[in-house]
Formats: structure tokens, sequence, C-alpha cells
């Protein structure tokens, strides 16, 4: 049996189909049609812009929440290389007593 190929539709044209069902013009059929698209992907994609269109407008929005988590890997990681830093010098210490 032959495995049907997904179409991947860009960010920048979802959008634009969102906004177009959004502004309600047209119906979401007319806009799905014209684009080759089922109806439910076109409201799915409407209501998904929708929902999301508050993060736009937030003070300090993702940038600082993406900053903030940042910092965290970057001190988590460096706690992970001081402790593999300390494991290293013990293991050649204890190798060296132990004439390996």
């Amino acid at each position: 049996m032959k495995k049907k190929n997904r179409r991947n539709f860009t960010a920048e044209f979802k959008a634009r189909v969102a906004l177009e069902a959004a502004r309600g013009v047209r119906t979401v059929n007319e806009i799905a049609a014209e684009h080759e698209l089922h109806p439910v992907q076109v409201g799915q994609w409407k209501k998904e812009l929708q929902e999301r269109a508050t993060a736009v407008f937030e003070r300090g929005g993702a940038d600082k929440k993406d900053e903030e988590a940042a910092d965290r890997e970057r001190a988590r990681l460096e706690r992970k290389i001081g402790q593999l830093t300390m494991e290293v010098e013990w293991l050649a210490k204890k190798s060296k007593e132990l004439g390996l």
C-alpha cells in the first residue's frame, strides 16, 4: 500500500489564511476551496490565531521568558561542568595512587 505524502505549510501561509478567515469577508469554506485545504484546517488555524493573538502584545513576552530559560540552562550546564571536572580530577588522583 502506498503512503500519501503530507503537505507542509509555512507559518507565513498559515498566518495569511488564518487572518483572512478572521476578517470574515469570505466564509471558511470559500477560503479553504481557494487554497485547496479542508475547512476544518482553516478553522483550526483561525482559532489558534485568535487564542495566541494576546501574546503579541504582552509586555516582556517571549523574549524575557526565553532569556530567563537560557540563563537557567546556562547555570545548570556550568554546575554540571564543575561536577564533571571534579570527578575527572578525583579519578586521575586515584588512578595514580593505584598505579594505573
